[in-house]
Formats: C-alpha cells, structure tokens, sequence
C-alpha cells in the first residue's frame, strides 16, 4: 500500500499558521495529520494556535479534542500571556492547583477587556451606557485601580 503525503493549504477551521497534513491510502479513508505523527509532534503543531484557534480546533473532532485537552503545556504558553495582564488572577488559580487551562478559561475574557482598557480603546467613553456589552466582564477593584491610573496618565 502507498504512502503519499500532501499539504493542505486550506487553514480557513484550523487557523493561520497550520499546515494539516493528509495521509491518502489507495482506494483508503483519508486519515488527518493526527492519526499519523507522533502525539507530541501534533501538540507541537497544536502549540502554533493562537487561544480561540485552539479552542475551536477542539471541537473538530474527537482524536483532536483529546490531543489538546490531554496537553496542559499547549494552555500553559497562553496562560502566561494572560499572566502578563492578570498577575493577582493567575497566580491565584495557579496557587489552588487550577490547571493552565481552567487558568486560562477563568482569566482569559478579562485580560483582553484589561488590555484593550490600558491600550486606551476605550477612553472615549463617557458613561456606563456607552459601554459595549458583548466585551466587557467584571473587573476587581485593583483592575480599576490600574485602568484608571492609565487614563490619567493619557
């Protein structure tokens, strides 16, 4: 039986940056690149996900899901992006033996609303009611503390 290893270009569900390899028998199923690299060369290619990449490549398919739900390192890289934004939080869940990717869940939607605060996205708004919903969550105090300082500062 032939082996023939092709690219696919199509990165349109898998993100930017993946290049998926398809192994095609004679007359056989395609099989994707998980079912024929090594575990840890798949969690490598894995780790080239950015987090929403990643997540929405868990949903692909089972043998995908357990790759990158059975690898806490391909959380932990994007928890330690998030950890340079939410120190207190990170370091909180870390310290009760959360996983990096529980971590990351729990903390994610507030370092990016946090972020976009300091870079100043938002400090043309005025009142409560121009806040846009669908992005915003609850900060503690201490966040507010550190938003507020970078307005003044602006």
């Amino acid at each position: 039986m032939q082996h023939v290893l092709k690219r696919n270009r199509n990165l349109h569900a898998a993100g930017e940056g993946l290049i998926s390899l398809v192994s095609i028998r004679n007359g056989g199923p395609e099989l994707n690149f998980t079912e024929t690299l090594p575990t840890e060369i798949s969690v490598k290619i894995f780790g080239e996900l950015d987090v929403r990449s990643l997540c929405h490549a868990s949903l692909t398919c089972k043998r995908w899901n357990v790759i990158i739900e059975g690898s806490d390192n391909l959380w932990r890289s994007h928890c330690l992006d998030t950890l340079a934004v939410c120190h207190r939080e990170v370091d909180g869940d870390r310290s009760n033996g959360l996983s990096w990717k529980v971590t990351l869940v729990r903390n994610y939607q507030k370092s990016c609303v946090k972020r976009r605060w300091l870079k100043g996205k938002y400090s043309n708004i005025r009142c409560a009611e121009d806040l846009p919903q669908n992005n915003m969550c609850d900060l503690d105090v201490e966040t507010w503390g550190e938003i507020l300082e970078a307005e003044l500062e602006r």
